[in-house]
């Protein structure tokens, strides 16, 4: 991720259309601050910035998904016009930069996407002395702030929410499993820092390197720091595309069995589905977006566009929801910082969601484990910022 770093047809457009009506709650909007005036009377101007032209394999689908996404949120609002203008980066910084300037002199009043985040960097840069702000589709935090948000659900969304479960679970001691990369070191940050806001207690962390070798190196040291440290979970930043599969087989071969000690992913481990059915993740727990939400509009993309949805489509959806959400208040600060980050938070394709003042956001996040090759959710995502999960 650190690249871009994704019932009836009438049931699933009135569930939809109810995600895009507003916020969480009722709120007066915050004093204009860190953006533009707008009229709300008439269409508001939206740049919607992907990395159609690239030539890298996927990136035109994924473009054409996140246009169609943003469409079918327009089509939900309600008494709210949004003159959507699509503008192709060929997912190169320097044309990002290029075509955020040119939307903005073309009058858009903000701008959402691009989806790697080194062209996010440089689009917000370009436009931060126009007052413009920016809604990216990455989840690197790393980029976060000024004038650019992530919608991206990101590591800390993941660790908070697991954190605080296992520790309320009696599951807090724990031994974190870290790549020695870029994006295993910012997991293990995220784990961590998860660790001290929940009350959780660090009982070790062994670092490997990414390959089979690194994996089967650091088996022992595992193990070592399990067995110190007594009954502690194991909080792994490995994915299911990389080590997951490796560690899972050989932790159990070593004496650390999933049956005795809690495994935990910061990453999805029910993606892809074959997954579900490998030995030594069964029991293991993961967060992902609220399940019905999320194949509810799975279900409504399919039905419009005849194929399925890029899995950060969804992205775009809750971005034009936030907007329209703001939009619809009337007011011309609609599209400030102070607005966008507005406590209540909006509801989005995969649950609850806000943005936060310093870039980053959170979003409400189910807690599954997976029995008998299957997903079962064992603790379900909130549904508002001040309920259980937060």
């Amino acid at each position: 991720m650190f690249a871009f770093f994704k019932p009836t047809r009438t049931f699933a457009k009135t569930a939809l259309a109810l995600t895009v009506a507003g916020f969480l709650a009722a709120c007066d909007m915050p004093a204009i601050s860190g953006g533009p005036s707008i009229n709300t009377s008439k269409p508001v101007p939206v740049a919607l910035l992907v990395p159609k032209g690239s030539g890298r394999s996927g990136d035109a689908s994924m473009a054409q998904s996140l246009e169609n996404a943003a469409r079918l949120a327009m089509g939900d609002l309600q008494n709210v016009q949004i003159d959507l203008r699509v503008y192709d980066t060929a997912g190169s910084s320097a044309t990002a930069s290029a075509v955020a300037q040119q939307a903005v002199d073309e009058g858009a009043k903000i701008i959402i996407g691009p989806v790697y985040s080194q062209a996010v960097n440089a689009a917000g840069l370009s436009v931060l002395n126009k007052n413009i702000n920016l809604l990216s589709f990455s989840n690197n935090t790393n980029i976060a702030g000024g004038n650019v948000f992530v919608l991206g659900s990101t590591f800390e969304n993941s660790a908070n929410r697991l954190t605080s479960y296992a520790a309320r679970q009696g599951k807090g001691r724990m031994v974190v499993v870290y790549s020695n990369d870029e994006g295993g070191q910012l997991g293990k940050a995220a784990i961590e820092n998860g660790i001290r806001n929940s009350g959780a207690t660090l009982a070790g962390s062994v670092p490997y390197e990414r390959s089979q070798q690194g994996v089967i190196n650091a088996v022992p040291q595992v193990k070592a720091a399990v067995d110190s440290a007594g009954d502690a979970s194991v909080f792994m930043t490995s994915t299911t595309a990389g080590a997951l599969p490796l560690f899972t087989q050989l932790l159990p071969e070593a004496g650390v069995s999933n049956a005795t000690t809690q495994f935990i992913g910061l990453t999805r481990w029910d993606i892809p589905a074959q997954t579900l059915a490998l030995p030594g993740v069964q029991g293991g727990w993961f967060a992902l977006p609220d399940p019905s939400k999320s194949q509810n509009y799975r279900a409504r993309y399919q039905s419009t566009y005849g194929s399925a949805p890029h899995p950060i489509s969804g992205l775009a959806y809750d971005g034009i929801a936030a907007i329209g959400a703001l939009v619809g208040s009337g007011k011309s600060n609609a599209l400030t910082g102070a607005a966008l980050t507005q406590g209540a938070g909006f509801q989005g394709v995969g649950g609850i969601f806000r943005l936060l003042p310093d870039g980053t956001n959170q979003r409400g996040l189910a807690v599954a484990t997976i029995q008998n090759k299957q997903v079962v959710v064992i603790d379900p995502a909130p549904q508002t910022f001040s309920g259980a999960g937060f």
